[in-house]
């Protein structure tokens, strides 16, 4: 398969996007900053910010400043599965940095409107369990949640119905 490097849209953020994602990120850096030359039509000015390449943790990506015709929906995200919580935890408050939004069920959006999704592995088998009831107990309590709290989920799905 082709190497897929997925490309998003900002409003001239691209530069200070790649900067708070390198932050978070393990690994990861800033490979290539593209700027526009001289002899732009308006709004563009010679040295605005085109494209950023940028890696994060093996994954390269590339924001483009495109403009406000564009805005990122919840109908795009990227899945962070993490080994533990505190991982989870890390990416969570790492990208919620300056104003980022909380989400529901370890979803959440950045600054830039970019969601992200902070899931420790475990969530899923928790949410798959063999047991029906179990894995019933620990979705209910999940979809109760913001950020995931994987203690809590394993306590509702130990639990046992009165």
């Amino acid at each position: 398969m082709p190497t897929q490097i997925p490309c998003l849209w900002f409003d001239g953020q691209a530069e200070e996007a790649a900067a708070l994602y390198t932050s978070v990120f393990p690994n990861s850096h800033v490979d290539e900053v593209t700027r526009y030359g001289p002899d732009l039509p308006p709004p563009m000015t010679e040295g605005d910010v085109v494209t950023v390449n940028f890696t994060l943790d093996g994954q390269r990506y590339t924001g483009l400043n495109g403009g406000p015709q564009f805005r990122f929906t919840e109908a795009v995200s990227f899945q962070i599965m993490c080994a533990d919580q505190e991982e989870a935890d890390h990416y969570w408050h790492g990208l919620l940095a300056g104003g980022g939004e909380e989400s529901m069920c370890g979803w959440l959006k950045d600054r830039f409107g970019v969601s992200w999704q902070a899931i420790p592995t475990e969530l899923m088998s928790l949410l798959g369990d063999p047991d029906p009831a179990r894995a019933h107990r620990a979705t209910e309590a999940m979809l109760q949640m913001r950020r995931i709290d994987l203690a809590e989920i394993r306590r509702a799905a130990d639990s046992v119905p009165a």
